[in-house]
Order: structure tokens, then sequence, then C-alpha cells
């Protein structure tokens, strides 16, 4: 290997610095002055809607040049419009952004109908904002208190659209576990199911974030309001464990949990933000570095704390690469998967 001669190292050291100097000038220039949309694939007020618009208030510090953030709601199909509308539409210059559910991630894995025109090994993954716990709820009213009288008694759920966690979580409870969940589709969001508890149209709701719930409905939870059935995750939650909430492995026999395990797995990345493929790699890791940054800035901790909103975050590249495990799962585990988040026939 050939080293350069005495006489072109000063030249060499003065471009170094030249270049040195000018990457964070660069950076700040690329994002002054423009405007970054962040889609968001979830109706007004539910939870993936208060953690993007917070989010949206601190992380423009953490963008040299402090771009301005647009939030724009974008709801359907589980957040795969949202996130086909990042794949297929958005400009591919770092000024688009997605807050989606896990469930447009994991969809096109589980559902073999699932019409989608994106690829989500193939998504630009700039990180995670919680690796949550989800919970099946009922309101105070309703006759079902425990996960034990789901088994032996109808109990009507409100839920989203397929993809969506609200409507696979209590199917597969349903085909998995024996519970008897009547299952409501067509709901746009969780605000909208909470309130229908309200109104007495469904008993409850299943597959929703603990996080979200905690975020949405303090008063529910503060004041009694509510029956949590079971809790959903990988690991047990210590809050809903000390108030002797039941783990849904109580209830899953053992040639079923490996399925379980498959499906709740995305909730490692619960609240994940996303990029456009094609997005150039400068601008991605001004993005994943902003991300990371805005996680441990502790005046958006401060007001995630105030909100009842829980932070666990991952990075980029760590939910890139749980995205490209779940693919490569065993094919009869999935086809298992599908086949228990499917509505009967």
């Amino acid at each position: 290997m050939k080293f350069p001669s005495r006489q072109l190292a000063p030249a060499l050291i003065v471009y170094a610095a030249a270049c040195l100097s000018a990457g964070p000038t660069m950076a700040a220039d690329y994002y002054e002055g423009k405007r970054i949309n962040l889609i968001v694939g979830a109706d007004v007020g539910g939870g993936h809607d208060l953690y993007a618009r917070l989010i949206a208030r601190h992380i423009p510090k953490h963008i040299p040049g402090k771009p301005t953030i647009l939030v724009q709601n974008m709801p359907g199909a589980g957040s795969a419009k949202a996130a086909e509308y990042l794949a297929t539409v958005a400009p591919k210059d770092g000024t688009a952004m997605g807050a989606i559910f896990p469930g447009a991630i994991v969809g096109p894995l589980f559902d073999e109908q699932m019409k989608v025109r994106y690829d989500p090994k193939q998504m630009i993954y700039l990180g995670t904002a919680d690796s949550g716990t989800r919970v099946c709820a009922t309101y105070q009213t309703s006759a079902t208190k425990r996960y034990e009288d789901a088994k032996v008694r109808k109990t009507i759920v409100g839920a989203s659209a397929a993809g969506g966690s609200t409507r696979d979580y209590p199917l597969f409870s349903n085909n998995l576990t024996g519970t008897k969940f009547d299952v409501i589709s067509g709901y746009k969001g969780t605000a909208d199911i909470t309130l229908a508890m309200e109104r007495g149209e469904v008993d409850g709701i299943c597959g929703l974030e603990w996080s979200s719930l905690k975020a949405q409905k303090p008063d529910w939870v503060r004041d009694g309001k509510l029956n949590i059935l079971v809790q959903m995750g990988l690991e047990p939650e210590a809050e809903l464990t000390a108030a002797k909430v039941p783990p849904v492995w109580d209830f899953v026999p053992a040639e079923n949990r490996p399925v379980v395990e498959l499906i709740v797995a995305q909730q490692v990345f619960g609240r994940p933000y996303i990029a456009a493929p094609g997005t150039p790699p400068e601008q991605i890791k001004i993005l994943r570095d902003a991300f990371m940054a805005t996680m441990a800035d502790k005046e958006f901790l401060s007001e995630a704390e105030r909100a009842d909103m829980g932070i666990t975050p991952l990075s980029g590249t760590q939910v890139q690469d749980l995205v490209t495990k779940l693919y490569a799962a065993p094919a009869d585990i999935v086809e298992r998967a599908r086949k228990a988040m499917k509505p009967p026939a």
C-alpha cells in the first residue's frame, strides 16, 4: 500500500479538514427551510397519533437545519395505506417519514391476500419509540370481568380493519386460546372503539397497547372503569403484573405457543417510524440519529411521562434486523399464524 509523499501530506490534511467542517454545514443547509411530512397511519386521537405528535414537537431540534414537521393523518387498512404511500408516492429525499402500526409491517407475512405495493423488508426503519404490551379489556358495565369469562361467554369487541391489532388479536385469541370474542370490525380507530364501549355498543377491545390505553383514557385506568382481562407480550409488563393481570401464556396450549410468540413478536417494535425506500443514506443517517436523540431528550421524556406514554426505544438498525428475522420464520408456523388471524368462514 502506497502512502502519500511528504509534499502531498499538508494538502491532504487541509482537504480532510475542509471536508469535516463542511459535513455539518451541508447537513444543516439541506434541511434548513424545509418541511418534513410525518404521515401517521392512524386516525386522530389514537395512541399512534399521540406519540407521533409528541415526537413531531421535539425531533426538529435534533435535525441540523431544524426543519418544520407537519403531521398528516392517513388511516386505512391497518396503516398499510400510509406504508404504501411512503413506498410509492412520497418524495424519496428525506422530507417524508411515517408512523405506522406494526401490523402494516407483519401483515404481508401473515395475510397472503393482503395486496400491498411495498416490501416490509425493504422499508427503511428509523426506530421505534416503544416496545409495548397489548391488552384485552372490557368496560366496567360488561359481564366479562376476567379472561376466563371470555372463554365461556360471547364478548363483543370493537375492531379496525384487517391488519390492525384490534382485529387480529381477538381472532387469534379465539383460535389459539379458546375465547369467544365476537369481533365487530369497521371502526376507524381506537378512539371510536373506546367511545363505543362507553355507549354500550361493544363490551371492550383486544389488542390495544397498554401505553395507548393509559394515554387515551387515564381516567378509566385511574378510576377502575376497566376490566383488564389479559396482557400480551413476550415478557410480562411490571405494572400489569403487579395488578395481577395474567399473561396470555397462562391460557396458551404448549403446541400453540410458537405461533403466539411469532404474532406478538411485532410488539417489540410497537411504535415504528419509517422512511421511504430510496431515500439517500445521508438523510437516513440524519433522521435515524435525530430519532434516537429525541428518545433521550429530557424535555421529550418529561412530556411523555406526564402523558403516561411509555418510551422504550430501539434503533432503526435493530428494527430492520428484527423485521428480517420475522420474515425468515419457519413456513409452517407462519401458516398457522395466518389461519389463526382469519375470521370464521
